[in-house]
């Protein structure tokens, strides 16, 4: 080659490559002090959409993993007021096996009666009361609450606990303290003849049941009426007939439902025309006015607090799944930020390895392209 001034190949030719060495010492740099392999869609445009999507996912599941434990805090909130309502239970129940005794006087039976009012107002207090962050929780407003468990919108990313069966409102509603059910007037019970049509009502449900009775002057008492329907085997399955302290016929509901009976239709003592008395009123579910009376109430709150053990039993249920699906987040997350951290970040040991080479030459490209930038010098020997 020729000695020229104006074009130094060798000189370009260092430029070059220190300008290539330089600049994978800047990336080299960049991927040391971030600690990331992926800085930029250009360093890895596939590994980026990859490690980005699996960054969502990983932030999803460490929410969802927060939701699962506020699922917990919910689940624990009410079944802690379900453990007090329990209680109340169970001493309501206690009250009406003592009620039971004919041991007890009217004024016995009046302080018996005074307390389970105050524990069923408190039943109904606890209902209100009970709530997590403002969401009702006993009361009956809400029959499920979803939760959000996975990092996707779909239907397997949520679970729902229900609370249908923790419904202490309505629950306090029906355990009202009276003479129960239908408290029936019988003027004549020698008149009382033919089909006895009684409603039960219990929640959203009705249903009604029959009892065909002897003709007119079968009957001479009220108590000979209730006996008559006790003994009817459909009648006894559903209710059951006592009378009151003012010989009045009450006829109360097995399940602790509202009773409405007699007077259907027809007059008085016409055969298979219904009961014919007038309906006194409808009073509560727990009666404590007389043993048998109370032995209904025994039985209505057997219901009650089976129902409010299966609303546990459901809840408990619900806090086990949410520990397992807490477990299983943690597992995924971690997996999920190893596989997201193999794309994505640098490995330091192989970066370092890429830095010194680059350095070393870096300091040898300038070296050199200072010692190109010597090589035309000699052409000022010929000029002399």
């Amino acid at each position: 080659m020729g000695m020229t001034i104006n074009t130094n190949i060798a000189a370009n030719n260092s430029y070059r490559n220190l300008t290539n060495t330089q600049n994978d010492l800047s990336k080299s740099l960049e991927k040391l002090s971030s600690g990331l392999r992926i800085n930029r869609a250009a360093d890895d445009a596939a590994g980026l959409a990859i490690s980005e999507g699996l960054k969502s996912q990983t932030g999803g599941l460490m929410v969802a993993s927060r939701n699962a434990q506020d699922g917990i805090s919910v689940i624990q909130t009410a079944e802690g007021s379900l453990t007090e309502v329990h209680s109340i239970l169970q001493r309501i129940r206690d009250l009406a096996v003592q009620a039971g005794n004919d041991s007890n006087n009217a004024t016995s039976r009046g302080a018996i009666t005074t307390e389970v009012t105050q524990l069923t107002t408190e039943l109904g207090r606890i209902a209100d009361a009970t709530n997590f962050n403002g969401t009702q929780l006993l009361d009956g407003s809400n029959a499920s609450l979803k939760f959000q468990v996975g990092a996707n919108g779909d239907a397997s990313s949520q679970i729902s606990v229900s609370l249908s069966g923790a419904n202490v409102k309505g629950l306090a509603n029906a355990l009202t303290t009276g003479a129960a059910g239908a408290v029936i007037a019988v003027a004549t019970p020698t008149l009382v003849a033919g089909t006895q049509a009684f409603s039960i009502t219990s929640g959203t449900s009705t249903s009604t049941v029959n009892v065909t009775l002897g003709v007119a002057g079968t009957y001479n008492t009220v108590q000979s009426v209730a006996d008559a329907l006790n003994s009817d085997s459909t009648f006894k399955a559903s209710l059951t007939a006592t009378v009151d302290k003012n010989n009045k016929l009450v006829v109360t509901a097995l399940n602790g439902g509202s009773v409405v009976g007699g007077a259907v239709a027809g007059t008085q003592g016409a055969a298979g025309t219904g009961l014919a008395v007038s309906v006194a009123g409808s009073a509560g579910a727990l009666d404590f006015s007389s043993s048998a009376g109370a032995a209904a109430a025994i039985t209505t709150l057997d219901a009650q607090i089976t129902s409010i053990s299966t609303a546990r039993a459901t809840l408990g249920a619900a806090q086990n799944r949410f520990e397992s699906v807490i477990r299983n987040l943690a597992v995924s997350t971690e997996n999920l930020s190893a596989a997201g951290s193999r794309i994505r970040d640098t490995d330091m040991a192989q970066e370092m390895v890429k830095y010194t080479r680059a350095n070393v030459l870096s300091q040898a490209g300038t070296a050199m392209l200072a010692q190109a930038n010597q090589s035309n010098q000699g052409v000022l020997q010929l000029l002399r």
